[in-house]
């Protein structure tokens, strides 16, 4: 293999800062691109103008700008319009990232609250200890449980003395690695796997089939939440807070997903 020359080294040092350049200039454009209109946003939710802020909000979502700052903003335009449903999922996607808000907590409460027409949204204690970290910090305390373990198991096969010594302790990691590990099941399962929706269109009629024809089983408002168990084309078979069962049109109801399509333009 041929030794590299000075000139190409020099070459590829040029290649590498060019395009760490390339990327800080990038990442600083989208930045400042992403706070000016997160900044407009806000100017347009001061001045009123609820449904433009919304709409100013989830185009930057759209574009890659993701924060909780951002869906608490847009929640708070929604709940200004009376989309009660809409509001929900803005804020709920917000406490994903920032679960300890206070603020965003009382809003979200009271916003459920509205949807059930008045009557206190029943606190989760064990969802709320859960929701107490986000998915990335119980990814952290599992990783650091777990490494922990690792390095004890390793100490333990190094020095058979420092082993004997520390057991306790390996069995204390070794125990939160599986229980950090379990909760952080639990929450990608909550967060992610599970579907829940949204209602969003005021007054709907949950049937007891897919089809506009069925006998409507019960009805439910805007902003309650449901946990998906079935698709059928455009039919969703739901789960609603009293444990009943029944089918709602798909445009009926939104996920919780950054993908959800803005609202109709007033």
């Amino acid at each position: 293999m041929n030794a590299a020359t000075p000139s190409s080294l020099w070459s590829w040092r040029v290649l590498v800062l060019g395009c760490l350049l390339w990327l800080g200039v990038g990442t600083a454009a989208w930045a400042t691109d992403g706070e000016a209109g997160f900044n407009q946003a806000n100017r347009l939710y001061e001045e009123g103008k609820f449904a433009e802020a919304a709409a100013a909000y989830g185009q930057l979502l759209q574009s890659g700008n993701s924060s909780a700052a951002i869906y608490f903003n847009r929640g708070n335009a929604y709940f200004k319009l009376g989309q009660l449903g809409r509001a929900i999922v803005s804020y709920r996607l917000a406490e994903r990232l920032a679960p300890r808000d206070p603020d965003l907590r009382a809003n979200l409460q009271f916003a459920r609250t509205q949807a059930r027409g008045g009557v206190t949204f029943p606190a989760d204690w064990s969802g709320r200890w859960l929701g107490t970290l986000t998915v990335n910090e119980w990814t952290a305390l599992t990783a650091v449980a777990f490494w922990v373990t690792f390095a004890l198991l390793a100490l333990g096969q190094w020095r058979p003395e420092l082993g004997r010594r520390w057991r306790s302790t390996l069995w204390s990691a070794g125990l939160l690695t599986i229980v950090f590990g379990a909760v952080l099941a639990v929450k990608l399962k909550a967060d992610y796997l599970d579907t829940t929706v949204v209602v969003i269109a005021g007054e709907v009629d949950v049937r007891n089939g897919p089809l506009d024809e069925s006998q409507s089983a019960y009805k439910i408002r805007d902003g309650i939440e449901l946990k998906v168990l079935d698709r059928k084309e455009n039919w969703l078979q739901v789960l609603d807070p009293a444990q009943r069962l029944g089918w709602l049109r798909e445009d009926q109801v939104l996920p919780l997903s950054i993908t959800s399509p803005a609202p109709p333009k007033a």
